[in-house]
């Protein structure tokens, strides 16, 4: 067991993959227990569980720096990123980076019979090539390696421009500070740095964006109990239109995790994660990069963490490691003795 920003973790030590799943907080496992027993019992309403899903939708929006009624709930990064792909005129122009994972690339790719076009450029040619497409979707933290896209760049590139901006912030909210209500849409997932179960999505729409067609309009997103049987079409306003009917016990844990992160100061958990990681970069002889994420080279490097006992992640031919909140001096010193082993 460790203690970590005052929250309690069952964690072994030499966890370093959160960037594929994060370890909840004991807090977390017990609300989601407390409610999978009283689901057991009978005892569950689908009311029960609106509380748990506004204020996920309120913490994340806190996470991110965007407005609550702004935040719409969904399941998976690539359900929310497939409303906004749908919704592309056809022929529209996207910028993507080298690289960047697929729930955010595939939606859009998926588009190119309508002539839905995607480019490929480096993660540091983004904020340059910006202007030249219609939409831009990127990651705020590579899920491969932790690099970070240069938001102020980006923002400055598009400003009074007709290019809208998509922002995935599942490798970087939990972790990094930010205030992303100027970007047309921002998305994230609360199953790794958010220490939430899976099944808790998220996605910002800024109110001048266009507002997307809710192809998956339901009765969730028609406000409540009055919109589950016949026609017209009910829609509720803001982010709540383009909800999915939520993942309940999802949402539970979403709400628990994401209350004990937003109560902490995100600067002093930035720079215990990535200190613990510019900590290996150093003794490896890698430049400091501000990221809890890093990608280790060596061709046996996972091989080696892995029989250290080394939880980590094989990722474009590098071992990928990533520090959290839970994470101590103890785990890179692990790191260390395995790759010098």
């Amino acid at each position: 067991m460790r203690t970590a920003f005052g929250l309690r973790f069952d964690v072994p030590g030499g966890y370093l993959n959160t960037a594929s799943i994060g370890v909840p907080s004991t807090g977390t496992v017990e609300a989601v227990t407390a409610a999978v027993a009283t689901w057991g019992a009978g005892g569950a309403r689908p009311t029960d569980f609106d509380a748990d899903t506004d204020a996920g939708r309120e913490l994340f929006g806190r996470l991110v720096g965007v407005p609550a009624d702004r935040v719409a709930v969904g399941a998976t990064v690539s359900q929310l990123v497939g409303i906004i792909a749908a919704d592309l005129p056809d022929g529209a122009r996207v910028l993507v980076a080298e690289d960047e994972f697929t729930s955010v690339t595939f939606p859009f790719a998926a588009q190119a019979d309508r002539g839905v076009q995607v480019e490929e450029v480096p993660l540091e040619a983004i904020p340059e090539k910006a202007a030249d497409h219609d939409l831009v979707a990127v990651s705020v933290v590579q899920s491969a390696d932790g690099r970070l896209v240069d938001l102020e760049a980006l923002r400055e590139a598009v400003r009074d421009r007709p290019t809208r901006v998509l922002l995935d912030t599942t490798q970087a909210a939990g972790w990094l500070p930010m205030r992303l209500d100027w970007a047309d849409h921002v998305v994230g997932t609360g199953y790794k740095w958010l220490l939430a179960p899976r099944g808790s999505s998220w996605l910002a729409q800024h109110p001048d964006a266009p507002a997307p067609r809710a192809s998956h309009a339901n009765w969730y997103a028609g406000g409540g109990m009055d919109s589950i049987y016949g026609l017209p079409l009910k829609q509720a306003p803001g982010g709540r239109g383009l909800d999915l009917s939520p993942v309940w016990l999802a949402q539970v844990g979403a709400a628990a995790a994401m209350r004990e992160l937003a109560a902490l100061d995100l600067e002093q958990v930035r720079a215990h994660c990535t200190g613990l990681a510019d900590r290996v970069r150093a003794e490896l002889g890698l430049a400091p990069a501000g990221s809890p994420i890093v990608a280790v080279p060596g061709d046996d490097a996972a091989r080696r963490l892995a029989d250290a006992g080394i939880a980590c992640a094989a990722r474009a031919g590098k071992a990928r490691l990533a520090f959290h909140l839970y994470n101590t001096d103890t785990d890179v010193d692990l790191v260390l003795r395995a790759l010098r082993g």
